[in-house]
């Protein structure tokens, strides 16, 4: 079944609940794999599970670029995923979703990690530069512009800078885990309130 033989589906399965419009595309950056999942580059995962778990649904492999779920937040219809591919090739998945839905930038919103903010600390712009991050290079290359909202994770930086690397793929202490959590938890009522009210305001209220 491909994606828009999903959406309908969810449509009919949820009563007929109207899926007016076209879908917000919200995408997680990650690493795929058992060996990544708890590493820090995987916080914009861990968000998109936790809206998942929220809207009472799983995502489902429906695309060789994505893991998605189609369902309604906040009575928006959505679309969240998580590339199957690399943070450095995010891109692909969000350009292959925004043409399947038929969607503009305007209905992205990118969900990712951020070493330049200490852990357990959210921020969210209306549209920016990638910031050194390779998740959003990818998407901003692959869409064609900067002009999206993304919602960054704080997972503090390395001591040694020449470290990024092993420290984007290690694992939070628990002390750490247990902030960026909660750090998780915003980032979801985040990505929420853009869903319900649009991106100023919630730039107003969660930065």
């Amino acid at each position: 079944m491909d994606l828009a033989g999903l959406f309908d589906r969810v449509r009919r399965l949820r009563g007929g609940a109207p899926f007016e419009g076209t879908p917000h595309i919200v995408v997680g950056t990650g690493n795929p794999g058992p060996e990544y999942r708890d590493t820090r580059h995987n916080a914009g995962f861990w968000c998109i599970d936790r809206l998942a778990e929220r809207a009472g649904t799983k995502l489902r492999r429906a695309h060789r670029h994505a893991l998605v779920a189609v369902t309604q937040i906040n009575g928006e219809p959505v679309v969240l995923a998580k590339p199957r591919t690399f943070v450095n090739r995010s891109g692909l998945a969000a350009a292959y979703l925004l043409n399947r839905f038929a969607a503009g930038p305007e209905r992205l919103i990118a969900v990712v990690d951020d070493v330049h903010l200490p852990p357990g600390s959210v921020r969210v712009r209306a549209r920016g530069s990638a910031g050194g991050h390779k998740g959003l290079k990818s998407i901003a290359e692959s869409i064609g512009t900067s002009d999206f909202a993304r919602v960054r994770i704080g997972i503090g930086a390395p001591d040694d800078p020449a470290n990024l690397v092993e420290h984007v793929l290690s694992s939070l202490p628990p002390g750490e885990r247990e902030l960026v959590n909660e750090a998780v938890e915003r980032a979801a009522d985040t990505v929420a309130a853009i869903l319900a009210d649009g991106i100023e305001p919630a730039v107003n209220t969660y930065n």
